[in-house]
């Protein structure tokens, strides 16, 4: 991690994937950070940092990589294998100790307490807390889930019509008791009759007045950081193929090709092709979390750079390097499978390799990055 990448975990605050703690920090608090961020999702705890963010260092009086490993093998049951960093910022010394998601969510203190992550605080696990830790191995998905005070009357049925025709089904001419049991069995409605997370996404009416946070929020900055001037500033809303369309409208409408004279015609040369831009939005809203309210995909232009930022981090087997090379993954399943039906996508796990192979052509490899509770793209122009 360098200067910039601590700079925005620090921005970023407290949440469920970071942590503060001052050099003051006992064993035993550290241990049930520990527990509490392998039996979720990984984490972050910066050593030498105060509740407001602001760094304190470390101090001298110890061996604190040591300290730390042993806190992490001795106090927590069974023992947890983390990564230890330290980095000067600000002319203290900052300690980053990186914990990964456990594989079976059984951590434990050595008094047998269990505690899970839940916003910026721990608590201790209650036993159908910890089933839902289970869960997280594939059981359960947050697109799968009803939306409050939603019903089959918020959908497109126009949309519906155009869904269903693939399979030569002429939705319209059923009756609404035979409608309603075709949208549960396809998963747009549950079997209480909520439209699913995913049904309100890909054909609600108007998602964002259930789903604030479904939606796309574009930026185009003067310079290379986000305290230049804007040049441009939207949110998009809608569906999520009304959202990756119109973003990317956007995007062409705010980049400056270069261009070339060939004979007497102007010939424009695209920074990047199109199907880049679109592979990166579509796995944005594809594969973001939907359960972090109030955190929308963001996609930031620089004069050097695009980023494309999603909510929530990447599933317990991936990384970062492995998108590289093609991987396939579904934190929203059901998402997923109605954006491939629609041929949003493939399932192959070839888009981010494209995008990587694409952008090495242009002479700098876009990055991908973990940071917190986000996941980034970052492309170079």
């Amino acid at each position: 991690m360098n200067e910039a990448q601590l700079q925005a975990l620090l921005e970023q605050g407290e949440n469920s994937s970071v942590e503060f703690k001052t050099c003051s920090v006992r064993a035993e608090s550290l241990a049930h950070e520990i527990v509490a961020f392998s039996n979720t999702r990984g984490g972050t705890i910066l050593l030498g940092v105060n509740d407001n963010g602001e760094p304190e260092g470390l101090s001298e009086e110890k061996n604190w990589e040591e300290w730390m490993m042993n806190v992490a093998r001795n106090n927590i049951h069974p023992p947890v294998t983390a990564d230890y960093q330290e980095i000067f910022f600000r002319e203290n010394r900052i300690g980053l100790l990186q914990i990964p998601r456990g594989k079976d969510g059984s951590y434990q203190t050595v008094d047998g307490k269990y505690y899970v992550r839940a916003g910026s605080t721990n608590r201790m696990a209650s036993p159908g807390a910890l089933m839902r830790l289970f869960q997280q191995a594939g059981l359960f998905h947050y697109d799968q889930t009803g939306v409050a005070g939603s019903s089959w009357k918020q959908l497109n049925s126009s949309m519906l019509c155009r869904y269903f025709e693939q399979y030569d089904w002429v939705f319209d001419e059923e009756t609404s008791g035979e409608q309603q049991r075709i949208l549960a069995n396809a998963d747009i409605l549950t079997e209480s009759g909520k439209v699913t997370v995913a049904g309100m996404l890909v054909f609600g009416e108007n998602p964002a007045k259930f789903l604030p946070q479904a939606s796309i929020l574009f930026a185009h900055f003067v310079g290379t950081d986000p305290d230049s001037d804007l040049i441009d500033r939207k949110r998009v809303e809608g569906t999520l193929t009304e959202q990756i369309d119109h973003t990317l409208t956007v995007i062409r409408n705010n980049l400056l090709n270069p261009s070339s004279i060939q004979g007497t015609r102007r010939q424009e040369q695209p920074v990047y092709p199109d199907k880049v831009f679109r592979e990166l939005l579509t796995n944005a809203c594809i594969h973001r979390n939907y359960s972090i309210a109030g955190s929308c995909v963001r996609v930031l232009m620089y004069a050097d750079r695009i980023e494309f930022i999603s909510p929530g981090k990447l599933p317990n087997t991936i990384t970062t390097d492995k998108l590289k090379i093609g991987v396939s993954y579904a934190v929203n399943p059901v998402i997923l499978k109605f954006m491939d039906n629609l041929r949003y996508t493939d399932r192959l796990g070839r888009g981010l390799p494209m995008v990587y192979r694409e952008s090495v052509k242009k002479g700098k490899p876009a990055e991908f990055l973990e940071l917190g509770e986000e996941f980034r793209v970052i492309l170079p122009l």
